[in-house]
């Protein structure tokens, strides 16, 4: 019955100290007094306790904004290069040598083992190893159809119909790829020998700003 009466006792205590979160600035006798189970040792005294939480809230918070710093870096050096990309695209006199300079960036500056280009229609002056012509009304194109119609880009790994037509006989090189769907003009893949360098849900912002301005550099070339 005392041992009720007891554990009923304490959590009154409990609850009142709860609602008197002052109480310890009245009584810091009594806060040099408590101590608190640790469990990887014997009791500290509270003032140690709220300190070591301090420290792991602040090594956490740290923690946070380390990485914080490290994509607003990330993101920053993106954007560098996809100015530099848009700038390197209108500065080109034709067709073949905007695509090609939108692979040479791509594979250099954006961490690309493997770029493949699909163009809906031959360019004169353009025959490359990393190139294919493919009618936008192709059944090889079926797998994808989908991406084309929302011109969103795709990240992660591709189904193996996808990754046959883009990487042909090197498809088991690439474990990884970014595919970006240029309107009007075709496909154009990013892969990656490393199966964590491009994964679902990744942002694909710049991604699209670069369709965009690689769309737009080949309009100026359209018959």
């Amino acid at each position: 019955m005392s041992e009720t009466t007891e554990r009923l006792g304490a959590h009154e205590v409990a609850a009142w100290l709860r609602r008197q979160p002052k109480f310890l600035q009245q009584f810091p006798d009594l806060a040099l007094t408590l101590v608190v189970p640790r469990d990887d040792g014997p009791a500290a005294s509270l003032a140690s306790y709220q300190l070591e939480v301090l420290r792991d809230k602040n090594r956490e918070l740290s923690k946070r904004l380390r990485e914080l710093v490290a994509i607003s870096q990330e993101n920053e050096r993106l954007a560098v290069r996809t100015h530099q990309l848009t700038l390197a695209l209108m500065r080109q006199c034709d067709a073949a040598s905007t695509v090609r300079a939108l692979v040479a960036t791509l594979a250099e500056d954006f961490n690309g083992d493997l770029v493949r280009v699909v163009l809906f229609a031959p360019i004169a002056g353009l025959d490359e190893d990393w190139l294919q012509v493919v009618a936008s009304d192709d059944r090889r194109l079926q797998p994808f159809v989908d991406c084309l119609k929302d011109e969103e880009p795709l990240c992660g790994r591709l189904h193996p119909d996808k990754q046959s037509l883009l990487y042909g006989p090197r498809v088991d090189e690439v474990h990884s790829s970014a595919l970006l769907p240029v309107e009007g003009v075709g496909l154009v893949a990013v892969g990656s020998r490393d199966p964590n360098r491009f994964y679902p849900g990744m942002g694909t912002l710049f991604l699209r700003m670069m369709g965009e301005a690689f769309a737009a550099a080949m309009k100026r070339f359209a018959d």
